[in-house]
């Protein structure tokens, strides 16, 4: 009998995530926010469900998307940037009775090494770490967690990946030609998508749960070599550094992933 898995957020990470899953001969359900996006979804073996998380409700037949499903993935970011007054842990808050409900058994969280507060000393950061972020973005992420692993109907692994990565989605497009940028001596903490698929393929594959994982690329040259080297390559317009005051960053360790899975990244940023 195949097992099926509910991914909350086919987005640039999930969709690609949920075609994989179902190539491994997964039944998936896939949820989006966007109506136009039920067709590519159908056409990919993914069933399609049109779900919308508020701090008030949740939108649509969750009933469906849940029932039968032994694992569900939520891999929604908290919009912050949008919306700086959003309170993303009172629309996570609101699955958790639906997921007792249908007595899902495993909860696989995406979160974000955001969670971990930046400092000028570039402090090397496993997964054992107590998060310290003090952003609203990252103490969101951090409440989300706690909430979720203290929840005995369920078990929960957090899953923090550093900054996401693939050939369409770059950072040194965006800071191309840009000026005046902080934090030139700070260390990179990057994965590529590729990775991020393989890694959460293998935690479903071995049955990981309970366990709180870091995932970045286990090497970290510094923003400034790293970004102009990288616009260089690609003829992209280098970006400026500013060189005033010290720069505030982290060095995120993934040993403890790398351990338990035995893995090998396949991708380098």
């Amino acid at each position: 009998m195949k097992t099926q898995i509910s991914i909350i957020g086919c987005g640039w990470l999930g969709l690609s995530l949920a075609q994989k899953l179902v190539k491994e001969g997964y039944i998936v359900n896939g949820s989006t926010t966007t109506k136009s996006k039920l067709q590519e979804l159908q056409k990919q073996r993914i069933n399609p469900f049109l779900i919308t998380l508020t701090e008030t409700s949740i939108s649509w037949d969750y009933s469906k998307f849940l029932t039968g499903s032994d694992t569900v993935i939520i891999n929604i970011p908290p919009g912050l940037r949008k919306d700086s007054t959003k309170n993303h842990v009172e629309e996570i808050k609101h699955l958790i009775p639906e997921i007792e409900k249908h007595k899902i058994k495993n909860i696989l969280y995406i979160s974000s090494t955001s969670v971990f507060e930046d400092a000028v000393n570039f402090p090397v950061i496993t997964a054992k770490k107590i998060p310290n972020a003090t952003s609203n973005n990252g103490k969101q992420l951090i409440a989300i967690e706690q909430m979720l692993q203290a929840n005995s109907n369920f078990k929960t692994t957090i899953l923090r990946f550093g900054g996401l990565i693939d050939e369409t989605r770059h950072p040194s497009k965006f800071l191309s030609g840009k000026t005046n940028i902080s934090n030139p001596e700070a260390p990179i903490n990057l994965i590529h998508k590729t990775d991020c698929i393989a890694i959460i393929s293998s935690i479903l594959k071995n049955g990981f749960w309970s366990v709180t994982l870091n995932a970045v690329y286990p090497k970290h040259p510094n923003k400034e070599s790293y970004y102009k080297e990288h616009c260089e390559r690609n003829n992209l317009p280098r970006p400026i550094f500013s060189t005033s005051g010290e720069s505030k960053g982290k060095i995120i360790d993934s040993k403890i992933m790398v351990q338990l899975l035995n893995y090998t990244f396949k991708e380098a940023p």
